[in-house]
């Protein structure tokens, strides 16, 4: 797993196939459409079409049971299970992912079909437990919302997950996607000692000033430059620019030494069709300043999207697997180790 120069982009469109060109057309119709002028959402429009799935405790054909689990009256947790678990006494010897879903603070949950699966597929191959975290959504909850929710979700994970978990568990590390990677980072930053590593994936980050990526990609999925601007306004505190360390999380940190030497060993997930991607080598480089994280490693996939790895049956995201598996391995074996 080798951190790898950015690249080119090769030709005026990415390499997808129909199916997933397709439904990512729909999707942003569907979160277009949804978005009104006066700052709301149109969330009856979005549940017609945002395919949710109930918890399984029944193992699926990877293995992975599931079930959901109250952190308080306003906050719960999906907790996905690998047949690993059951072997282990209900994984008391397996790490623990705490995952942020993706949706621009706005849409989805932890019962989206696609971060159901998504969960799922982590679970099975690294194998951890991984609780997906339902934190609540902009505008109806904004800054800091998500973040409040995270570290209340990631404490209960410390502690044992309300019973979930056969005890305190030894290795936790903090995931997230696209927004759910800015949560993951926000989460990790209030508490940095308590994970042995975070996980972003394509992190949604923004600044005043548009990059180079933002201007090149903004025909790119996902990369509409009005649509970003409405999701940071939906997010943000009332007045705050896109320079708010919310937002602009690189310069954050190299306004902060301290919190920059704290952060655990991270993973950035970065692809060649994102119009994020110079933020999150930023934000890569950030972290490594001025002997910041321990390790940062940059996975770079060139030919994807935004999001890609919501398509499972993308060679990406099958790769992505992979990656991930990798770090969180390597980092449970120097944790071991030390």
């Amino acid at each position: 797993m080798a951190a790898m120069a950015a690249a080119a982009v090769p030709s005026d469109r990415p390499p997808l196939p129909w199916r997933a060109r397709l439904l990512v057309g729909a999707v942003s119709v569907l979160h277009s459409a949804s978005l009104r002028r006066d700052g709301t959402v149109n969330r009856f429009l979005l549940s017609l079409f945002d395919r949710v799935v109930p918890p399984n405790p029944a193992p699926d054909a990877a293995g992975v049971a599931s079930s959901d689990h109250a952190v308080s009256d306003d906050l719960r947790v999906r907790m996905f299970f690998p047949a690993a678990a059951a072997r282990d006494g209900g994984g008391d010897h397996l790490p623990v992912v705490v995952y942020f879903h993706g949706g621009g603070f706005v849409f989805h949950s932890v019962a989206s079909a696609q971060f159901d699966a998504l969960c799922r597929r982590f679970a099975s191959a690294i194998p951890a437990v991984v609780a997906s975290v339902d934190f609540r959504l902009a505008p109806e909850h904004g800054f800091p919302a998500p973040y409040d929710d995270g570290e209340a979700a990631l404490r209960w994970v410390l502690a044992g997950a309300g019973g979930a978990l056969p005890s305190p568990p030894a290795t936790v590390f903090v995931a997230g996607d696209s927004a759910g990677g800015n949560v993951a980072h926000h989460v990790v930053a209030r508490t940095p000692s308590s994970v042995s590593g975070l996980i972003a994936l394509q992190p949604f980050f923004a600044g005043e000033t548009p990059t180079a990526s933002e201007q090149r990609l903004r025909d790119a999925p996902f990369g509409s430059p009005e649509r970003i601007s409405w999701l940071w306004r939906a997010f943000l505190p009332p007045g705050a620019t896109r320079d708010h360390e919310a937002a602009n999380v690189p310069a954050a940190l190299r306004r902060d030494a301290e919190r920059r030497r704290a952060f655990p060993p991270t993973m950035v997930c970065v692809g060649g069709w994102d119009a994020h991607q110079d933020r999150q080598r930023d934000y890569a480089d950030a972290l490594r300043a001025a002997g910041g994280a321990e390790e940062v490693v940059v996975a770079e996939f060139p030919d994807a999207i935004h999001a890609f790895y919501i398509f499972d049956d993308l060679a990406d995201s099958k790769r992505l697997l992979t990656e991930v598996t990798a770090f969180v391995n390597r980092r449970r074996a120097a944790a071991a180790a030390s």
